[in-house]
């Protein structure tokens, strides 16, 4: 047996850094920076390193400024070019670039030039040190309560930035785009108070698209919203945007509506009262959760589903809504000839008032009135309606007073859609040039849905076949439009038509006739 002793070699723990602390140097002296750098060198705070940026006049210093907007610290020399030098930049980064999250240490090797109660008031400084009291260890201290500071601030930004957007929602949270600021706002909160993590996705199993809610899969999970590496995932399902150990524990709190925390991430179960359950994810923790960490996320989960299933609700009303006005529209044009037709002026509808700048509201009122332009025909005799032959001039005329009959059974109601409906129903008939009816209106007096809804409505009747005419092509339709260019319609509107006649082919295509 040989007598050499063998030990056995140590385990290197390899240590996580997650990213850095900019800590930028300022001073004219060369040697100042060597020493800085060697007695910070092995700093670590919040599992990140310092990183080093050295300048060595006020100049070069409002230039890294300039360049670099996450500094945490700045060691500023007072005297450098000039006597006020670090004066100078200090006022450069509180009141010329409104920097007020850095954390300004003052450093002098002449304490007595600037008095140092008038500096701190004046100046917005956080620390004010005499280059010989600040030994290695006293270096450390100070910038640790800097760096805690400045984090602090940060976190403090963070909440004031998602409490601004869950104010800016909540004037209109039913609305989708403000439900969808609402909860980025809070995500951005609960994100910032679990100290900084950025990976957040919140995942539900209805996604707001163009099918109805109701035809979604309840079984599967949908990016809803997301910050960080899930943004711009939204209507992704869950197993195309996590994976491993990850999904597993996703399906696992889905599956037993509970909370599972781990050190890198954490999935909350957010319940449900419509049983549409959704899921809080958040990956990237800078550190391991507290009991405080733990209890917002729980209050955060039980509450947020509170509102979504608000907006779920709402949205199955419109639909629901937008449904029954489709449906008695349809059953109000009187023979299945029609077809799809009021479903195609809907949508030909919508494309133009997109293009001609009307809001997304005010599009979306125009495409729920729309269905009920010819709600008048209900008085109208069945007989003459469905005629073959040539009107008479006296049928003519009773078929006219559709407009009127229209308006006058909408005309009271107090709900912007329906006041919407009735001016569309009594005025769709009227010319740009006076010649139209019930009341002879041109021009601009007669109200934009009006005169979208007069365009939609010839355009799709002379592309499709009735009982008193063949179907027209696309050419010849468009050729009699561009005919009627100033006389029966908008001309704006017959120009954006003609602009736009490739999507609204597709609008006829996509949905002919039964």
């Amino acid at each position: 047996m040989s007598d050499e002793i063998f030990f056995a070699e140590d385990d290197e723990v390899e240590v996580q850094f997650h990213g850095t602390w900019k800590v930028l140097i300022v001073d004219d002296e060369p040697e100042i920076h060597a020493v800085t750098k060697l007695a910070l060198g092995d700093f670590v705070f919040q599992d990140k390193r310092i990183e080093f940026i050295s300048v060595f006049n006020g100049a070069e210093a409002k230039k890294a400024f300039m360049e670099h907007d996450d500094i945490s610290v700045v060691l500023l020399d007072v005297v450098m070019e000039t006597d006020d030098a670090g004066l100078i930049v200090a006022n450069f980064i509180r009141n010329e670039i409104n920097n007020h999250f850095t954390r300004i240490i003052l450093r002098t090797g002449q304490p007595g030039q600037a008095p140092e109660r008038d500096v701190i008031v004046n100046y917005d400084i956080n620390d004010y040190k005499s280059k010989t009291e600040l030994t290695a260890q006293k270096l450390f201290s100070v910038v640790i309560a800097a760096l805690r500071s400045y984090h602090d601030i940060n976190v403090i930004e963070e909440n004031r930035k998602g409490l601004e957007k869950v104010i800016a929602a909540s004037a209109d949270i039913f609305t989708l785009q403000s439900f969808e600021s609402f909860i980025e706002g809070i995500v951005q909160q609960l994100s910032s108070l679990l100290g900084g993590t950025k990976d957040v996705a919140y995942l539900t199993s209805a996604v707001m698209g163009p099918k109805p809610i109701n035809q979604y899969n309840s079984t599967e999970l949908f990016v809803f919203t997301g910050k960080g590496e899930y943004e711009n995932k939204e209507g992704l399902r869950l197993e195309q945007v996590i994976s491993g150990p990850q999904l597993s524990s996703c399906m696992l709190a889905y599956a037993n509506k509970s909370l599972i925390y781990e050190d890198e991430y954490m999935v909350a179960y957010c319940d449900s009262k419509s049983k549409r359950g959704s899921l809080l994810y958040l990956s990237g923790l800078p550190s391991k959760l507290s009991q405080n960490d733990k209890k917002l996320i729980e209050l955060f989960s039980r509450n947020v589903q509170i509102a979504f299933d608000n907006i779920l609700f709402n949205k199955e009303l419109q639909e629901t809504q937008q449904e029954v006005i489709e449906r008695l529209g349809q059953a109000l044009e009187q023979s299945s000839e029609h077809g799809r037709h009021i479903l195609r002026i809907v949508k030909i509808s919508q494309i133009l008032a997109r293009e001609i700048g009307l809001s997304k509201e005010e599009s979306e009122t125009l495409g729920l009135a729309v269905p009920l332009h010819d709600v008048g025909k209900i008085k109208i005799p069945e007989n003459i309606l469905v005629k073959s032959e040539k009107l008479t001039p006296e049928e003519i005329e009773v078929i006219r007073q559709h407009a009127d009959f229209g308006y006058d059974l909408l005309k009271d109601s107090t709900r912007p859609l329906i006041k919407a409906a009735a001016l569309i129903a009594r005025d769709h008939h009227e010319y740009w040039d006076g010649n139209g009816y019930p009341r002879g209106k041109s021009g601009e007096s007669i109200h934009i849905y009006c005169r979208i809804t007069s365009l939609a409505d010839a355009y799709d009747v002379m592309r499709h076949k009735h009982s008193y005419q063949e179907a027209l092509s696309a050419e010849e339709s468009l050729r009699l439009v561009l005919e009627q260019k100033g006389k029966q319609f908008d001309p704006t509107l017959v120009r954006i038509l003609e602009e736009n006649i490739n999507k609204i082919e597709e609008v006829i295509t996509l949905y002919p006739d039964f």
